[in-house]
């Protein structure tokens, strides 16, 4: 607390005193200021005061909630937990378990779908055959009554083996 309250204090004084040469020198050069000045003005030890103590103001966008971007360089990077390699050993033999049995019940499940495909394609057969077996036929002996048919006679009339071997 001590610590922030003599950054503030430090902070105030800065300011001040960069306001002071400011008007010294507005008043020495006129309205035109050195740039690099200005920028030199808001450091102390090298370090930006403007962007770690001065707290922001509202962004114009509105969105409060935002904080400004932070180079790369200066985000602090972990490199994690390190597990053992008992424990990673473990965890690769449980993970190729899991995944065999996961196959295991796939394999299942689509022998299960192609046995069940085979079944309706063998029971539609079955009744194919078993219809036309229960169809009643009339042979046609004389030809000439095709000619004589009409369009919707003649859609009704299919070619049959009547030889059974």
């Amino acid at each position: 607390m001590i610590e922030c309250l003599e950054k503030i204090t430090c902070v105030e004084d800065i300011l001040n005193s960069n306001k002071e040469s400011a008007e010294n020198k507005s008043e020495t050069n006129g309205k035109h200021e050195d740039k690099s000045n200005r920028k030199r003005n808001n450091k102390v030890d090298g370090k930006d005061i403007t962007k770690n103590i001065i707290p922001r103001g509202k962004p114009k966008s509105g969105r409060v909630w935002k904080e400004p971007k932070k180079k790369f360089s200066s985000i602090i990077k972990t490199r994690g937990i390190r597990i053992s390699t008992e424990k990673k050993h473990k965890l690769r033999a449980d993970l190729k378990r899991v995944k065999e049995l996961s196959n295991d019940i796939k394999a299942k499940r689509e022998a299960e779908k192609q046995a069940k495909k085979e079944r309706r394609r063998e029971n539609l057969k079955r009744a194919e055959e078993n219809r036309i077996k229960s169809d009643v036929v009339q042979v046609i002996q004389n030809s000439a009554k095709i000619k004589r048919m009409k369009k919707k006679q003649l859609r009704m009339i299919e070619k049959r083996d009547t030889l059974k071997t």
